[in-house]
């Protein structure tokens, strides 16, 4: 069906849902289609839930992790060894290694990984933020979950020398490699992971 033949209202709603990652123009059409026979609560009730991701929600100021206050409850518990600081890409990374409960170091989400192709660069990152977190001090090893891509080993090459050229001092461990090349740290198995941070590599 061609979008322009949609009443306007179907139109656009297919239009913002073919934008989300995944989901393509049938896809989109699909869903939207399914929420036209939805209840008018249950509609209303969709459209409250993706306001509150704007409003209920915030960035963690220390690990820039989505949280419903900063500092996130990871950042605030005394019980977490504050010397280990692990990078991951994405929030779900975090939630994928924090899922596995063998962790209890703390976290710095980077936001994404350098993709030189897709036009991210160091600069598109929070390098900053990184920088001023290993600046406290209390960081003595880095450990890098972030996958096997080219766009992991991208960002682990620049966080290397990041770290040879401002934090000698601090050690630089990665993910033992049980984890397949081209995977991402979000789709391994609990088991994978456990092995992976648990054999995890100097670099």
């Amino acid at each position: 069906m061609d979008a322009n033949t949609l009443p306007l209202p179907l139109r656009e709603l297919v239009e913002r849902l073919a934008a989300l990652p995944g989901l393509g123009p049938k896809s989109a059409l699909r869903i939207a289609l399914t929420m036209l026979k939805w209840p008018r609560e249950r509609a209303d009730a969709l459209g409250q839930a993706v306001l509150d991701l704007r409003e209920k929600l915030c960035f963690c100021r220390r690990c820039l992790s989505i949280a419903e206050q900063s500092p996130c409850p990871l950042c605030a518990d005394p019980g977490r060894e504050r010397d280990q600081l692990c990078l991951v890409g994405e929030w779900d990374s975090l939630l994928a290694l924090e899922a596995g409960g063998f962790y209890r170091g703390q976290y710095m989400v980077l936001g994404g990984l350098i993709a030189p192709l897709d036009g991210v660069d160091a600069a598109s990152l929070d390098f900053a933020a990184l920088k001023a977190r290993l600046a406290e001090g209390e960081v003595r090893e880095l450990i890098l979950a972030l996958g096997t891509t080219t766009e992991a080993e991208a960002t682990a090459s620049y966080v290397k020398n990041l770290l040879a050229r401002e934090f000698p001092d601090i050690g630089l461990t990665r993910l033992a490699q049980g984890i397949p090349l081209g995977s991402e740290v979000k789709y391994v198995d609990r088991e994978t992971l456990r092995q992976s941070l648990l054999w995890r590599q100097k670099i």
